[in-house]
């Protein structure tokens, strides 16, 4: 659910602020999963992918953040380049927030493919940048 660039609009779900998920042929396949907060996209390297099925646990590596624009973002990064490879986006739409702390953050996806509400917890032991990324069963949220 895309609005027109410049467009004041946003689709009826946005109660937070838009989400991409962007393949990335780079030296391995992965994931660049982010989420707009702050005026920024605020971004994790996925290996395996976003979990599609509930109770799935994937491990997410949080890299830097990135602006706004790289949420349209296709194309090849050329080689020498941080990144290099191919990008296209796998699937975006908007997020529902509903808890982020320094620790876990839970949201609700509206996407083209993914539906759902997830949770993005930090491993401690890990450092700073490791945390799972799993997507609640239905009764997980309001147990």
């Amino acid at each position: 659910m895309r609005t027109r660039p410049g467009s004041q609009e946003r689709p009826r779900h946005s109660m937070y602020g838009q989400f991409v998920i962007q393949k990335h042929r780079a030296r391995t396949l992965h994931y660049d999963f982010r989420l707009e907060k702050d005026g920024v996209l605020k971004s994790w390297a996925v290996p395996k992918g976003v979990p599609e099925e509930e109770g799935v646990k994937h491990l997410a590596i949080q890299v830097g953040d990135h602006p706004l624009e790289y949420a349209d973002f296709e194309g090849t990064i050329p080689k020498g380049e941080y990144g290099a490879g191919t990008v296209e986006t796998w699937d975006r739409g908007t997020y529902d927030l509903h808890e982020w702390t320094n620790d876990v953050i839970v949201f609700t996806l509206h996407g083209q493919r993914l539906e759902g509400t997830y949770n993005l917890i930090r491993f401690r032991r890990s450092g700073a940048n490791a945390w799972l990324l799993l997507k609640h069963r239905p009764r997980d949220l309001h147990a």
